[in-house]
């Protein structure tokens, strides 16, 4: 019980430094979170609630969303 506990926790902290990650690039790149959501074929409400750590793009979700930051999907987890 212990040991999932500590990867719901590791898991919540990995994905607010993704999302904080994904906002800093896309601010980089210049787009806002309506046109990033645009070129990667998500609502804006999804791409806020990835930039706040609260939803985790798939990983075909995190491939659209390095191709919109024209960028390798490796560095989507460069953080």
């Amino acid at each position: 019980m212990l040991l999932a506990s500590f990867f719901c926790l590791y898991f919540a902290v990995i994905k607010v430094k993704l999302g904080t990650h994904i906002a800093d690039l896309r601010k980089k790149a210049g787009l806002t979170q309506e046109k990033l959501a645009e070129k990667a074929a998500y609502s804006v409400e999804f791409i806020s609630f990835v930039e706040r750590g609260i939803h985790a793009p798939s990983i075909e979700g995190a491939a659209r969303i390095a191709k919109a930051l024209q960028i390798d999907m490796k560095e989507l987890f460069n953080f």
